[in-house]
C-alpha cells in the first residue's frame, strides 16, 4: 500500500513565496544598507572610527589592563549569543522532528488536517538564519581573538615605527569582527520574524515589516545614533 504525500509546492500558496522573498529581501537589504560608509552612517558605521580612536588612544595607555578587559568583555557578549543560537537551533530542530506537535496548535488558530512536513518547511527558515547567525558569531568571537593578538604585539614605546600600524590592524579586525557580531545580530532578529509564517504568509508579513523596521531604527533612528553624532 502506497502512501503518497502531497507536492510540497502544492502546500504553500503563491503568498507564502511573496511572504518569505520580502523577509529575506529584507535581510539582505537591510544589511547591505547598514553597512554603506557613504551617505546617512548607521550605528555600525559610525562605531568604525570610535574603534580606530581606541586603538589610538591604546598606544600610549599604560599599562593596557583596561584594553583588554573591554576587549574580554566582548568577546564574551559574542560566546554567550553563540550559545544561545545552538539551543535556540536545538530547539527548531526538535520541533521539526516533531511537527505532529504543531497541529494542536494550528487548530487553535482554525488550520486543521495539515501535514507535519508543512511545519517542518515553516521551521526551516527559523533554523537555517540561526545557523547564519551562529556562524557569524563563531567568526566574530575569532576575529575579537586576532585583534587581541594584535594588541598584545604592539610595542610598549608609541614611539616605535612598528607601533602605530600595529594598531591600526588590531583596530581593523576589531571592526571586521564588530560587524560580523552584527550580522549574527541581525540573522537573529530575522529568525524571530521568520517564526511568523508558522501563523500563515500574512502573519510572516507582518513579523517582516516589523523586524525591518527594528533593524533599520535602530541603526538610523535610534537615541544611540544621536548620541554618537553629537546631537545630543
Amino acid at each position: 500500500m502506497q502512501t503518497m504525500l502531497p507536492p510540497l509546492l502544492s502546500l504553500l500558496q503563491p503568498l507564502d513565496y511573496v511572504a518569505m522573498a520580502f523577509l529575506l529581501a529584507g535581510w539582505w537589504l537591510t544589511g547591505w544598507r547598514v553597512e554603506r560608509t557613504r551617505g546617512k552612517p548607521s550605528v555600525t558605521v559610525l562605531m568604525m572610527q570610535h574603534n580606530r580612536d581606541w586603538m589610538a588612544q591604546m598606544l600610549t595607555r599604560q599599562p593596557r589592563i583596561f584594553d583588554a578587559q573591554v576587549l574580554s568583555a566582548i568577546r564574551q557578549s559574542t560566546a554567550f549569543f553563540a550559545s544561545t543560537c545552538v539551543i535556540a537551533i536545538g530547539g527548531a530542530l526538535a520541533l521539526m522532528g516533531n511537527a505532529d506537535n504543531l497541529q494542536s496548535v494550528a487548530e487553535g488558530f482554525g488550520e486543521r488536517d495539515l501535514p507535519p512536513v508543512l511545519w517542518q518547511v515553516k521551521l526551516a527558515p527559523v533554523a537555517a538564519l540561526l545557523t547564519a547567525a551562529f556562524l557569524k558569531f563563531v567568526w566574530s568571537n575569532r576575529l575579537f581573538g586576532y585583534s587581541a593578538v594584535v594588541m598584545a604585539g604592539v610595542p610598549n614605546d608609541p614611539n616605535d615605527p612598528e607601533a602605530p600600524d600595529r594598531a591600526r590592524q588590531a583596530a581593523e579586525l576589531n571592526i571586521r569582527a564588530a560587524w560580523n557580531f552584527n550580522r549574527g545580530l541581525r540573522a537573529m532578529y530575522y529568525a524571530l520574524g521568520a517564526l511568523g509564517w508558522l501563523l500563515g504568509p500574512v502573519a510572516l508579513l507582518g513579523t517582516a515589516a516589523l523586524t525591518h523596521w527594528i533593524v533599520w531604527s535602530r541603526e538610523f533612528r535610534s537615541r544611540p545614533r544621536d548620541i554618537l553624532l553629537g546631537k545630543l
